[in-house]
């Protein structure tokens, strides 16, 4: 994993990294199951006719402005439903805008010239309702906007209370009883909120303000009843999303595709470039007279793609279009996981300079670990100065085992020691670190168990050796990301088949020399 944003790089040279996703390729082939693969040959070896089967191939056209705005849409409604879905703490917040940004500045002002003619008008001898007239009959709205569809009764009543031509003809008279109208607002605001807005309602009701200030917070509760009202419909609309999501967020997906061109161009580059890839390892393993390999079969495919997305480099390329949903999710396992693997490194680097006086004491290493963990958060910020941090760790981590060393009747460090042990530490910076490489292979080689395995949840504790120290923090990373692979491939497996058919059976292959017969009666074969 690549620290501080760095691209990870710890082979020395391209046949090195070849052989690395040639060997996890191969791992993944052997763990795949027979049923899996019968579905492979169903999925790749036959043509849908369904409409949300296949992604559509006719030509680019040149869209319209309302295309552009009904993809933009699309788009808009697939990532809410999928955040609904897969956020179970999915919920939304009144909006509240930064303190001194000019946003607030100018709603601030625009809302106090508002009430600055409210207050005028009702002070104005004889009183003005113009402004009063059109507050009370957006409050209506709002309330009726509150109701089910079968609550008449209530309906009736904001309906008869509220009844704005009666108001209006009551302004004419000034006879209008402002302060009888937001009592019974209030009143019915209580009847609808919810029991976290009950103190709110109290405080309405025992208000002692002038009328416009008073309406000002009828206006603020009922902003927070708003977003009530939204997380309340989220969390019932939340079960019918989970049941039909899947074929809810593919079809959408499918309309975007069918209207835009190059929707999946991004997608198409990222899978390409790994079938580029293996067969180049296989074109490599002919040349030096190995023993020839099969064609790169789908799976096989996928799973070194979806293992590329967990060290997805954002700065060199946009995410593949079928993950946009995911990048902040995905962006933070990778953050984590970053983390996480600083740590195992520095405690790898402890445990084999310090040697026995150290080995076998679990809660030392714990406390380390907890020490690491807390100065390393926040490592993937552009600003956070990652040899400064390590520095400090060594010197605290010095410091402790100077401390355990003492109390155990063992010589402390030696100059010569920490400096050689901080050196160390500080090297990890380095992407061609023996240590660091180490400990991003292992990583790799258990998230590809993981993807391949029919299985996943069974090996979620089954970590590599050398990675034990960070055994819970790795299976918590591993199920989310996982969880997200599976989610990605009910979704989009149409589009990837259908992109991998293509590069596969298309008559020059992205690398190697392979015919489009023999790619044809492999992927059948598996």
């Amino acid at each position: 994993m690549p620290l501080n944003d760095e691209r990870p790089n710890c082979t020395s040279s391209g046949e090195d990294q070849g052989s690395d996703i040639e060997s996890m390729s191969e791992r993944c082939d052997s763990m795949t199951s027979t049923s899996d693969l019968d579905c492979s040959r169903e999925s790749f070896s036959s043509d849908c006719s369904s409409k949300h089967c296949t992604p559509s191939s006719s030509p680019p056209k040149p869209l319209t402005l309302e295309e552009v705005m009904e993809s933009a849409r699309d788009l808009s409604s697939l990532s809410l439903a999928h955040e609904i879905t897969v956020n179970h703490s999915f919920h939304i917040e009144p909006i509240s805008l930064p303190q001194d940004s000019l946003w607030k500045l100018v709603r601030d002002n625009v809302h106090k010239a508002f009430w600055d003619i409210l207050e005028s008008e009702l002070n104005d001898d004889p009183p003005e309702y113009g402004q009063a007239i059109t507050l009370l009959e957006e409050i209506r709205e709002i309330l009726l906007s509150f109701l089910n569809p079968g609550a008449n009764r209530m309906r009736t009543q904001i309906m008869e209370v509220l009844d704005m031509d009666l108001i209006c003809q009551q302004a004419e008279h000034d006879a209008v009883d402002i302060q009888g109208l937001a009592s019974h607002i209030i009143t019915t605001m209580g009847k609808m909120c919810a029991p976290v807005r009950d103190d709110d309602i109290k405080k309405l009701h025992e208000s002692t303000d002038n009328i416009v200030t008073l309406f000002r917070e009828i206006f603020r509760v009922l902003d927070l009843m708003k977003a009530d009202m939204v997380n309340f419909t989220i969390v019932n609309l939340r079960p019918v999303l989970q049941k039909q999501s899947v074929e809810y967020e593919r079809a959408t997906f499918q309309n975007i595709v069918e209207k835009t061109p190059n929707a999946l161009k991004y997608t198409t580059s990222w899978i390409k470039s790994v079938v580029g890839e293996l067969w180049a390892n296989i074109s490599t393993d002919q040349t030096q007279g190995k023993e020839q390999k099969s064609v790169p079969g789908p799976f096989q495919i996928l799973s070194v793609a979806f293992l590329r997305v967990l060290t997805w480099d954002y700065n060199k390329s946009p995410l593949p279009e079928t993950w946009i949903t995911d990048e902040m999710r995905l962006r933070e396992i990778q953050w984590k996981l970053q983390q996480y693997q600083a740590v195992n490194e520095v405690l790898l680097i402890v445990h084999s300079t310090i040697g026995g006086p150290v080995q076998g004491l679990s809660i030392l290493s714990d406390h380390l670990k907890r020490m690491t963990m807390v100065l390393l958060d926040g490592m993937h910020s552009p600003d956070f100065d990652l040899k400064e941090a390590l520095e400090g760790i060594s010197v605290q981590i010095c410091c402790e085992l100077n401390k355990s060393l003492t109390e155990r009747n063992y010589p402390a460090l030696t100059a010569a020691l920490q400096s050689t042990l901080t050196g160390q530490i500080c090297s990890i910076t380095e992407k061609d670190n023996p240590i660091r490489c180490l400990v991003e292979d292992r990583v790799q080689q258990y998230f590809m168990a993981l993807i391949c395995d029919p299985k996943p949840q069974a090996k979620l504790e089954q970590v590599p050796a050398g990675l034990t120290a960070i055994k819970p923090e790795l299976a918590s990373v591993g199920e989310r990301f996982i969880s997200l692979v599976n989610y990605n491939k009910s979704v989009y497996g149409p589009f990837y088949a259908d992109i991998i058919r293509k590069l596969l059976f298309s008559s020059n292959p992205p690398a190697g020399n392979q015919p489009q017969s023999t790619a044809q009666e492999s992927i059948t074969s598996e």
